[in-house]
């Protein structure tokens, strides 16, 4: 059994400029402000994670800048005083944290990897990962015409993505797709809101959109929202997937027991890491819940962590866990994320993550750091 020995943790944020604009129901990503987590052991081995706050608090409440701070003045202070002796003991020395799941995930997920890399292991197999190869989707933003939108759905499908999931909000959502749909009958297709819809404003539309043999309505109505939810899917036959409302294994459960959703989407930094992902999906998987993995414009540190949770049990759709070159011009690992033309990831057989950190790119990138001792 590995026993940990924390030294220190290096923080470093850097900015790198996505290859193309990324428009959802709350904003347009042009560039990501990333923040880049490094934990080191006394043997003088280091883990890597990537904490996946964006740049506003629009997508939940969390930023790169209230991140940095929990980080160095909370989660350090309660790791020092935890001395964890394993990754799996992080997320209980972090919980008298409240929220800000996305800061404290980065550094877990970094200890995680620390640790198995010191034991020898690729990441997803010390996880219990079960698939050696991942099946992938895509998230495709809004875009500026219709036309341009098919492009692009184009594009990806002739690269092998397995299922497409486009981004809608009000006034931009049924006439989508209807397009795709008469150009591609037959696609695995999805719609993201991002709760940009109201039960009872929106209940029309919502119902229109029913109608187009739609995979999954991802995250329709409010965020944290579990009631209207369990309503709206009553009412349609579409299954609705539950993103921004699960941060926990108990809304889950909650979600499950109430029939809000019948999809759920795991993220590692929404739900706090790679250890409250594990009981999240072993329910889910109990219980004949689906679930896969969503993104949040992760460079190749998240990337790779994104990787090795969707070979999980019970991760049994496409997750948008995609190439890099989709989003980078050069990305932070070698070698980069490349997806087969079939629309699948092989899990990587290296230990830890499974892929080189380029620390020469990362210093070239990096804005802003800090170190904290952990002793």
């Amino acid at each position: 059994m590995i026993n940990l020995y924390l030294e220190r943790l290096e923080l470093r944020e850097i900015e790198l400029p996505l290859k193309s604009p990324f428009e959802t129901s709350f904003g347009c990503t042009t560039q990501r402000r990333i923040l880049i987590v490094r934990i080191f052991d006394r043997t003088g081995a280091s883990g890597y994670g990537e904490c996946v706050a964006a740049e506003g608090p629009f997508y939940n409440h969390e930023t790169v800048d209230t991140a940095w701070l929990i980080t160095t003045k909370y989660v350090a202070p309660l790791l020092t005083r935890a001395q964890v002796k394993n990754a799996a003991q992080v997320n209980a020395a972090l919980s008298p944290i409240r929220g800000n799941r996305m800061a404290k995930a980065g550094v877990e997920a970094a200890v995680w990897d620390l640790e198995a890399k010191l034991a020898g292991r690729p990441l997803w197999q010390h996880l219990g990962g079960v698939r050696e190869e991942i099946a992938c989707g895509v998230s495709i933003g809004l875009q500026e015409t219709t036309e341009a939108l098919i492009d692009k759905v184009t594009r990806e499908l002739e690269a092998g993505y397995q299922r497409i999931k486009i981004k809608i909000k009000p006034g931009r959502d049924v006439q989508l797709v209807a397009a795709i749909r008469s150009r591609f009958p037959t696609i695995t297709l999805s719609v993201d809101a991002n709760s940009a819809y109201s039960l009872n404003g929106d209940r029309g539309v919502i119902k229109q959109l029913d109608e187009y043999n739609l995979l999954m309505i991802e995250q329709p109505l409010a965020p944290g929202d579990l009631v209207d939810h369990a309503k709206l899917q009553r009412e349609i036959k579409t299954p609705i997937c539950l993103d921004e409302s699960i941060v926990s294994l108990a809304d889950a459960l909650h979600a499950h027991e109430l029939g809000s959703c019948r999809i759920i989407n795991i993220k590692l930094g929404r739900v706090g890491g790679h250890t409250e992902t594990r009981l999240i999906q072993a329910y889910a998987f109990e219980h004949g819940v689906p679930v896969w993995c969503g993104g949040m414009l992760e460079a190749g540190i998240g990337r790779a962590h994104n990787i090795a949770l969707s070979t999980l049990p019970g991760f049994t759709l496409p997750g948008d866990v995609s190439a890099s070159a989709r989003y980078w011009d050069e990305d932070i690992i070698d070698p980069p994320v490349t997806v087969s033309e079939k629309g699948t990831i092989k899990a990587p057989t290296g230990d830890g993550i499974g892929y080189e950190v380029n620390e020469a790119r990362i210093e070239a990138l990096t804005v802003r750091r800090e170190t904290v001792r952990l002793e």
